[in-house]
């Protein structure tokens, strides 16, 4: 949309919490002054979440996005100032481990934080006792002390936003509660209030736990679940007394015991204290009381001491001075938790103009704001935000019985120690494919994605790994994990393996400007004879990669289009012509992945149609049959091997399963598992969008420049890609080969290039053809053969650049 006026468009957001002011705050730095930010409570510290929270952050975590965000939240307030002081306190954070698997856990960290540039040091007890000296140190294995990390004062950086906005032209209303979002067709057009109505060409909830409110005002779906968290004080403790200048909190680091869910932050000489320990109390966001109604504010109700009772031993077992005081005060606030713990951030589709900045905590508010602001004014932002987007959830993730069961869960599980393959117990299984039955009777042991389950080995297989030897793991890489996928990786290459592949997303598109229209929204040239297949990117303006595609074309104005999330069906959906209709049609079909050297064996008795390499070439597809079922063949292989993916529509789906199985048995077919595929896709050097590349990167450092072709004419990202195509790149994408047979990384670990850290893991999987675990890592180019460390649990695992594909690099088993 181009500017309203010299101030930019109307924007208004809706509610002025930490957020909202720091939205209000970053859009109006970028030009966008006609910005109206309204509150129903009083300014500045209206009543939500903000003004109650104890402004804890510490910015390591998994996920490297949300690290970002909170690193610019310590760094923007930081730099604001109220009545002289700042608006971010940097005492530091410690976290402590009183068990081994949380010391183990805490090395991990500790990778990450130097994967995501984080300063941190792991600690002994003796240091932990120095740095906060109430804690008993005998009950401490040890410690992650991050210096830089420490308190933000919410209501101040409010309060210095707001100041900063106002100067920039934006206004803050406060007593003003949002009644009504009008409409006109498809994009939103105001905001209607109890006191007057608001024109808008952008509106933003940023509502925080009323986000569900103005979600459904908007017809728009809000995936969030309110929560209330116990947070109490103490009395004054004669240890803290003195012991900080006069207009200073706290001094000590923020403490986190996590293995009791538990975390404590000075407030002069009292302590607070927060749990996370108690049963979830969910909260009911349309009945959350006014603000001239609530007994003390809308988002902090009455401190139910049963629940904090445990909390409270624990409390005192690890700070023996509160052995000799008692909780002088406390309240459960309210605050809010989504499915998978992520932000619901972006624009829906369904309303234009209508943006979600919701479920966001303090810790990375700015960041957030930051970003959206961008995505806003610019369209994108410089993170990668993908895992945040509010497309990301499936249909099937956004009934209100699901938000309550996960979102209920994310809180029970905030502390916990969490694996990377960890999936949540409930509600399962709730989407499976028509070959479900079957891969139970086969021992299938499932992990969940995107609602789906999904087999990663069957214990039916467990026989054929009896002669394979695989090195041992250490208990944590261990963890859903099975010598059974050596045997299933070795099968694939060896022989025949069937593969179900139905949760990758399928969509079509069709029409008679289909063509056009993919021509113009991906990077790669699709304008081939029907029954051609081709790899593909959606990129944005700046040449990011928002997306991988397979498309194939089955008729001169009918694609298929392999997609990765919802977001890919929203990206074209927004931009589709009136001539062309976009659709998902995962959920009615489904598809075996056929692969290994027999695989031609088993499906050419099948079928009518020839599939020699000759007729039926590599990257082509073909609507047959397999025995009494209708496919789409299309000749693809995710695991190098020769090899069809099959689909059919998902009534037909069993009959296509036991037609193929009854055919492979005498050829020794066998059931495989996501865990070999991981490892087969990683010998091949094939990427995962989302894991080893994001919008972050262009194509040419992701190693997927052969998906352009700037001849073909213009489509989105392209003047950008022309910049950059003689400009070497600064990092790349790189395959690593651990040099220790044994040896194993997970991901997202620290790479060291002389001893300093200069990467991440992004993908890795133990190659079980070539004996090696394979590693890809975003890294500054280095020539292969070039040594690295890769730190695992604390311990550098030397590693070595490797030539890619590193397995089968001249494709002649997959071109056979």
């Amino acid at each position: 949309m181009s500017p309203a006026g010299s101030g930019g468009p109307r924007v208004v957001v809706i509610g002025a919490g930490i957020v909202g002011c720091s939205l209000a705050d970053e859009l109006t730095s970028r030009g966008w002054t006609d910005v109206t930010v309204l509150e129903q409570g009083p300014l500045p510290a209206p009543g939500g979440s903000t003004s109650h929270a104890p402004g804890l952050v510490f910015r390591t975590g998994p996920s490297r996005t949300m690290t970002e965000f909170a690193k610019y939240t310590v760094e923007k307030f930081g730099s604001l100032e109220v009545d002289g002081l700042p608006c971010f306190h940097a005492v530091g954070g410690l976290e402590l481990a009183t068990t081994p698997e949380r010391w183990a856990d805490l090395h991990r960290k500790a990778g990450l934080a130097a994967s995501w540039g984080v300063r941190a040091e792991l600690v002994g007890p003796g240091r932990c006792k120095e740095l906060w000296p109430l804690i008993d140190a005998g009950q401490v294995h040890g410690g992650l002390y991050t210096p830089d990390d420490g308190l933000a004062r919410a209501v101040p950086a409010c309060r210095a936003q707001i100041e900063r906005a106002r100067a920039r032209g934006a206004r803050f209303l406060d007593r003003h509660t949002v009644t009504g979002i009008e409409r006109d067709g498809d994009r939103v057009t105001a905001v209607v209030t109890d006191r007057d109505t608001f024109p808008a060409d952008h509106v933003v909830s940023a509502a925080g736990f009323w986000g569900p409110v103005i979600g459904r005002m908007a017809g728009v779906d809000v995936p969030l679940l309110p929560l209330a968290h116990q947070y109490a004080r103490t009395a004054p403790l004669p240890e803290l007394a003195g012991a900080k200048h006069p207009r200073t909190e706290a001094s000590l680091p923020i403490l986190r015991h996590q293995d009791r869910d538990l975390y404590f932050r000075e407030h002069v000489d009292r302590l607070g204290i927060g749990s996370y320990a108690h049963r979830p109390l969910p909260v009911d966001p349309f009945a959350v009381p006014a603000f001239d109604d609530a007994e003390d504010m809308p988002s902090s109700y009455p401190f139910t001491e049963d629940d904090f009772a445990p909390s409270w031993e624990d409390c005192r077992r690890l700070i023996p001075a509160l052995r000799t005081t008692e909780i002088a005060e406390g309240f459960n606030g309210v605050f809010s938790f989504t499915p998978d713990g992520m932000p619901v951030l972006g624009e829906s589709r369904a309303l234009r103009g209508f943006w979600l900045a919701e479920a966001v905590w303090v810790t990375h508010s700015a960041g957030v704001a930051r970003a959206v602001a961008e995505w806003m004014v610019e369209g994108r932002s410089s993170l990668d935000p993908h895992a945040c987007e509010l497309t990301r959830f499936e249909d099937a993730q956004r009934s209100p019985a699901y938000v309550a069961e996960r979102g209920a869960r994310q809180f029970v599980e905030v502390y916990d120690v969490i694996h990377p393959l960890q999936p949540l117990d409930q509600p399962r299984p709730l989407r499976v494919s028509p070959f479900y039955g079957r891969q139970r009777e086969l021992g299938a042991f499932f992990l969940e994605g995107g609602g789906w389950e999904r087999p990663h080995w069957y214990e039916a297989n467990a026989a054929l790994a009896e002669d394979i030897a695989v090195p041992e793991r250490d208990a944590w890489a261990a963890r859903y994990w099975s010598p059974i996928a050596a045997a299933e990786a070795r099968a694939t290459r060896e022989r025949v393996a069937l593969y179900d592949m139905t949760p990758l997303r399928r969509l079509e598109v069709a029409g008679p400007g289909a063509l056009a229209f993919l021509q113009r929204m991906t990077s790669n040239n699709l304008a081939k004879r029907p029954g051609s297949v081709t790899y593909t990117l959606l990129l944005d303006e700046s040449g990011g990669i928002c997306s991988d595609l397979t498309v194939a074309r089955l008729a001169p104005d009918r694609f298929q289009v392999g997609a990765n999330s919802p977001a890919d069906l929203d990206r074209l959906l927004r931009h589709a012509p009136a001539d062309v209709h976009v659709r998902d049609i995962t959920s009615g079909t489904c598809c075996v992945g056929v692969w290994g050297p027999l695989a031609r064996a088993l499906v050419q008795p099948l079928t009518h149609d020839d599939f020699s390499h000759q007729a039926f070439g590599y990257f082509k597809a073909k609507e047959t049959c397999v025995g009494h079922v209708p496919v789409t063949a299309m000749r693809l292989s995710y695991v190098g091997e020769l090899g069809w993916e099959l689909y059919t529509s998902a009534d037909l789906g069993l009959r296509l399963w036991d037609t193929l199985w009854e055919a492979g048995r005498e050829l020794g077919v066998v059931a495989a598992g996501r865990s070999a595929f991981n490892s087969l896709r990683l010998e091949k050097g094939y990427r995962a969008w989302g894991h080893d590349m994001t919008a972050e990167h262009h194509p040419y450092e992701a190693g997927v420049g052969f998906a352009v072709r700037m001849d073909k004419g213009d489509f989105v990202g392209r003047a950008a890609l022309r910049a950059l195509e003689d400009r070497p790149p600064e990092r790349r994408l790189t395959p690593l080969l651990l040099d220790d047979p044994a040896a194993v990384v997970l991901g997202k670990e620290p790479v060291y290039v002389d001893g300093v850290p200069a990467g991440y893991v992004t993908s890795a999987a133990y190659g079980y053809t070539l004996g090696r675990c394979v590693a890809y890592a975003w890294l500054p180019p280095l020539e292969a053969g070039a040594g690295v460390g890769i730190e695992y649990f604390g311990e550098k695992v030397p590693a070595t650049v490797a030539d890619e594909p590193v397995f089968d690099p001249e494709m002649t088993r997959i071109r056979r």
